[in-house]
């Protein structure tokens, strides 16, 4: 899953090299970076690496499951990439296809694996192997709107989940919406399982079961009932339907969790908010971390099928490497993709929360067929079941089962 930025990239940088010059071809996707980032890697990129010529490619997110499947068998070397962009937790279902080049090696080598943020690194993993290099991160901060915490007498933000719940409270008496919270924001509610110690679905034997009706996945759902009825968010509806950052903005919200972009957005709609936003990392169970949170963003894939697999490295090491990691975090407002690298974007406010959540992210299952669970959300009914009065334990079982009959590979 891609948790988008708002800037979005409309071009490509090309520099062709001379003729001696052997092509490694790039597919990057439309919003992930800057034209200006790309022009400045590619013209860099190509001085230090004489004999590489870089061609970048701009694919739109719609429809690229079919067509990287379509360029992992192919044999045209002119026309496929050599060095693609997926999502983070796409990689397992294309190394289960075929198709990819085992990057353990270098990894461990060259690309300093140790450091990685685990969110990046782990759906990059699949069999033991690492295929999936980390680029970047994106997750879920929470957004505040300074002026309500004050008049409800909230003076900073919390830092365990105990005085989230209390500020949120006190700020839901006060005449504000404590949160705005919707029912089905499955992706806030994996973080709070997560912290509990469960799981959206777990293997065993190579065989996936949906996990929800855990003890630990029913404390995490009933830490979200407690926070969700501390505002006006629908029961029934995801965070889009209607964008929380849309209501948000009419200023009589204490907060909501997003991903720190969406301030951009919110001052847009509303500009009497500029100045008056602040970020925090989603609390822990205790002060000392925080809370975990689902990790989005990037990886980044060789396929195996390339005929320049040293260029295709090369290209993969300066782009996930610290100078060009530093430099896109900046542009994009990202989180560089390990944990050492979190300084680099201590200066905003927004990253840095989200830097410090990054640290503790996790991914959905790393399951080839995860992304049919998510094509056919059981969770969000789930959810929706559980906040408008059903037996958690019994709407639990429900929706594991049904995780369980789609991650089966048995039914492809």
């Amino acid at each position: 899953m891609f948790l988008a930025s708002a800037s979005l990239l409309t071009g490509c940088g090309l520099l062709p090299g001379g003729d001696d010059r052997e092509e490694v071809t790039l597919w990057l996707m439309k919003g992930s970076a800057t034209a200006g980032f790309v022009e400045r890697f590619t013209k860099e990129f190509e001085k230090e690496h004489p004999s590489l010529s870089l061609k970048v490619e701009i694919q739109e997110w719609g429809g690229i499951t079919g067509k990287v499947d379509e360029a992992l068998k192919s044999d045209e070397h002119d026309t496929a990439p050599d060095v693609i962009e997926v999502g983070n937790t796409q990689v397992a279902q294309y190394v289960d296809g075929g198709g990819l080049v085992d990057l353990t090696l270098e990894s461990m080598r060259d690309l300093g694996m140790d450091d990685w943020l685990p969110g990046l690194a782990d759906p990059g993993r699949f069999g033991g192997s690492q295929y999936g290099i980390p680029w970047y991160a994106a997750n879920r901060v929470v957004i505040y709107n300074k002026d309500v915490f004050a008049e409800a007498g909230v003076s900073k933000p919390p830092k365990t989940r105990d005085q989230w719940l209390a500020d949120t409270a006190r700020i839901n008496d006060s005449g504000n919406q404590g949160i705005y919270l919707a029912g089905q924001d499955w992706y806030t509610l994996s973080g709070f399982i997560w912290d509990e110690g469960g799981d959206l679905a777990k293997e065993s034997g190579n065989i996936w079961e949906g996990t929800l009706d855990t003890p630990a996945a029913l404390r995490g759902m009933d830490f979200y009932r407690q926070l969700q009825e501390l505002g006006d968010g629908p029961k029934d509806a995801d965070e889009e339907n209607p964008p929380q950052a849309e209501v948000f903005a009419k200023g009589d919200v204490g907060q909501i969790i997003t991903v720190p972009g969406t301030a951009q957005t919110i001052v847009e709609e509303n500009p009497a908010l500029k100045g008056k936003l602040g970020f925090f990392p989603v609390p822990g169970k205790t002060a000392a971390k925080p809370g975990a949170v689902f990790t989005g963003g990037s990886d980044l894939v060789v396929r195996e099928k390339t005929d320049n697999r040293a260029g295709a490295v090369e290209l993969i090491k300066a782009l996930a490497g610290e100078k060009w990691q530093i430099d896109l975090a900046k542009t994009m407002n990202y989180v560089p993709n390990k944990t050492t690298l979190a300084e680099a974007v201590s200066g905003d406010e927004g990253s840095a929360a989200m830097a410090e959540g990054a640290a503790h992210g996790r991914a959905t299952p790393n399951s080839p067929r995860w992304a049919a669970v998510e094509g056919d959300n059981p969770i969000k009914a789930y959810m929706t079941q559980v906040l408008t009065g059903t037996d958690p334990e019994a709407a639990a079982e429900a929706a594991s089962k049904r995780i369980t009959k789609t991650l089966d590979l048995r039914t492809r």
